[in-house]
């Protein structure tokens, strides 16, 4: 059995193209979904991120606006920054970059983010309420994992679910999407013993440890799907994930490549959860209206 390859870039571009005949049918209507993002300091790679995300903007017919702070400027002023574009109705969402300079208090930055401009879905509320299947917007990785596996039609209910990594951005919310899905989910993480124990059972395995090839063929079971979320630097340059894709692609069914697997993902459904907040905005001005002309 040789795993075929689930192509990220595809996915993305299929997402894409809805997000944006969704953008021109808001623009008919006068709105144009606008996304903000903060970042402070001069981090090499979070400069690439933001970039990414705003060519992404552009692709898609998005307006996108980034404040950019020096490093020593206080968490005060970015805070009131935020307050600001809370309050603007051209901006349906805002994005803070992480991370953040070591003296913020990055937690209180994103609690001063409106929950229905949270596009990233970090907000405290976004992250409660994912618990209950209610959040506004679904964090931008795992909501990205979950399309992929909606794009190729690989059935989530009543599967074996192994989630190796139990970050607040991926993990974490990654088991409780799935289980929204009736699948049967097991999460691993540093502490874990005999991981092997675990990953073997999984119907599909999601990997997001951050340690390159963590995941051996002998961990895997023969036709499991397998995404892999790592994102890893050799000192060679190469960028890997957490899992032996060559020699995993031999027993699974399915499997994310890195790069052009979930990676493109994350981005687009930052893009995808933006022109939802217009949308949302859009809606809620005209229930306004109703109310007001009634």
């Amino acid at each position: 059995m040789v795993a075929k390859i689930i192509d990220g870039n595809a996915v993305a571009r299929h997402v894409r193209q809805e997000c944006k005949e969704q953008t021109q049918a808001l623009k008919a209507q006068g709105v144009t979904p606008g996304l903000a993002v903060i970042i402070v300091g001069d981090n090499p790679a979070s400069k690439v991120y933001v970039a990414n995300k705003v060519k992404a903007c552009t692709e898609v017919g998005l307006a996108s606006t980034v404040y950019a702070f020096e490093a020593d400027t206080p968490d005060t002023v970015v805070e009131a920054k935020i307050q600001a574009l809370n309050a603007d109705p051209a901006v349906h969402g805002i994005l803070v970059q992480l991370p953040l300079p070591a003296h913020y208090d990055a937690k209180r930055v994103l609690a001063c983010i409106s929950v229905d401009k949270d596009v990233d879905g970090f907000h405290l509320y976004n992250v409660g309420a994912l618990a209950q299947g209610e959040t506004v917007f679904p964090p931008c990785t795992p909501y990205g994992v979950s399309k992929m596996l909606e794009y190729e039609n690989i059935p989530v209910a009543g599967q074996n679910v192994v989630v190796v990594g139990a970050s607040n951005i991926v993990g974490k919310p990654m088991a409780m999407m799935l289980m929204q899905r009736d699948a049967t989910v097991a999460i691993c993480h540093a502490k874990t013993r005999d991981l092997a124990q675990f990953t073997i059972l999984a119907d599909i395995l999601v990997v997001a440890a951050g340690v390159p090839n963590l995941i051996l063929p002998q961990m895997v079971r023969t036709g499991a799907v397998v995404i892999d979320v790592g994102i890893n630097r050799l000192p060679n340059g190469k960028l890997v994930g957490d899992v032996d894709f060559e020699g995993v692609r031999q027993k699974a069914s399915y499997i994310s490549p890195v790069p052009g697997g979930v990676g493109p993902m994350t981005i687009t459904m930052l893009v995808h959860n933006t022109v939802q907040a217009a949308k949302r905005s859009l809606a809620g001005a005209e229930a306004q209206l109703t109310e007001s002309l009634a």
